[in-house]
């Protein structure tokens, strides 16, 4: 199988600083988490999409695959569990995890209160997902609860080289309970 390398070359209009302050960036709401998309492809010439979220107590996305970006956390506030190809990991303030293309995983907010994380996506591109399967916020703080949208998730994550491929983590799935 052959690759192809591409570089992608940033515009004049690009190369100069970009700032995005606290609560700035696309505001969305995506399941149970509120999302700030500080850096999308188009901003940073396709090198990375960068996404602020605050993250519901216990809330764990449903197990996933991105297969064409990789992805990293970190763990801004809160303690989380994640799940990365069967291995569970705990990760708390501070922590950084990174996930390579192709590998499943999901994570869960361990606490009773909202978590915060940074999340890195390698190229840019896939933070759009989040726009696709989301919605605007309508205010501040979290969505309200709600049942998702399980067949435009569907749609969202395939539109983006991405696949939902079982379930969400539950307190059971996490590292205390394992050990």
């Amino acid at each position: 199988m052959q690759t192809t390398t591409t570089t992608t070359h940033l515009t004049t209009a690009e190369t100069r600083a970009r700032v995005v302050g606290p609560d700035q960036g696309e505001h969305l709401w995506f399941l149970r988490n509120s999302m700030h998309i500080k850096a999308d492809a188009g901003t940073t010439g396709g090198a990375y999409g960068l996404v602020q979220s605050l993250v519901a107590p216990k809330f764990s996305p449903p197990l996933h695959v991105q297969d064409l970006e990789d992805e990293a956390f970190y763990v801004l506030e809160g303690n989380f569990t994640f799940l990365c190809g069967g291995e569970r990991i705990a990760a708390g303030p501070g922590s950084y995890v990174f996930i390579p293309r192709g590998l499943p995983h999901s994570f869960i907010n361990e606490d009773d209160t909202p978590g915060r994380l940074l999340t890195i996506i390698t190229p840019g591109g896939g933070e759009r997902f989040f726009a696709d399967g989301g919605r605007p916020a309508e205010g501040d703080g979290l969505p309200p609860e709600g049942p998702p949208d399980i067949e435009a998730l569907h749609r969202a994550a395939a539109a983006h080289g991405s696949r939902i491929i079982g379930p969400p983590m539950t307190p059971a799935d996490t590292v205390a309970s394992t050990s």
